[in-house]
């Protein structure tokens, strides 16, 4: 991933919690024969490697399954917050008229050698644990268990487990923390007020650059 240093974002923890809160990954391989990229929800087990390990599943009949089992190394692509960034949010633009659009945005890309499980239990554990922590938050949390047994059982059938020990990460927060305290002001500004997306990029725009309003 190309990166400028002020957007790096090394710290193991805030790479791990934006995992856990946008658990949708691209899962992206390189087969022999072809590219291949799904996007699969995944779990982080930190504790489980050095970098932690990604857990998921996936359909038994999704072709992926193949290039994974050939256990070539995969990428998984998490996308956090984005947005666009108009010049005209930028003070800057009144004083020289030297500016640019941009595109703000955070992700996380991990790599790892890929692990296929075909494990009854192991499948059944990943989607508890996938259920009870996308559903912790609901007054009534719905769990695997609410269905008939049988037709749990039937599901598992279908699904192939994967695991995949991380062993490079990278974060990247691109931010505005390229920009002048003045336009980074101008574009929390700018940006709150403006939909549920921008006023989250503002959120980040503001925490990174330390801005209180």
């Amino acid at each position: 991933m190309y990166q400028l240093p002020h957007f790096r974002e090394d710290r193991i923890e805030v790479q791990h919690a934006l995992i856990r809160a946008q658990s949708l990954g691209l899962l992206i391989t390189a087969g022999p024969d072809d590219l291949q990229a799904n996007h699969i929800p995944f779990l982080i087990d930190a504790e489980d490697s050095e970098r932690g390990t990604l857990r998921a599943h996936l359909a038994r009949a999704n072709p992926q399954v193949h290039a994974l089992a050939a256990g070539a190394e995969c990428l998984v692509v998490f996308q956090g917050s984005q947005h666009y960034i108009s010049p005209s949010l930028y003070a800057t633009k009144r004083e020289t008229g030297k500016v640019v659009p941009t595109w703000n945005y955070i992700t996380v890309h991990a790599w790892g050698q890929p692990q296929v499980v075909d494990d009854e239990a192991w499948l059944r554990r990943q989607i508890e644990d996938l259920t009870n922590h996308k559903e912790r938050l609901r007054t009534a949390p719905w769990q695997v268990s609410d269905a008939p047994e049988p037709f749990v059982a039937a599901q598992i059938k279908g699904i192939i487990g994967l695991k995949i020990p991380i062993a490079r990460i990278e974060g990247k927060w691109k931010v505005s923390q390229n920009r002048p305290a003045v336009d980074q002001v101008g574009v929390v500004e700018g940006l709150r007020g403006g939909g549920e997306d921008a006023a989250m990029m503002a959120s980040h725009i503001a925490e990174r650059g330390k801005i209180v309003l």
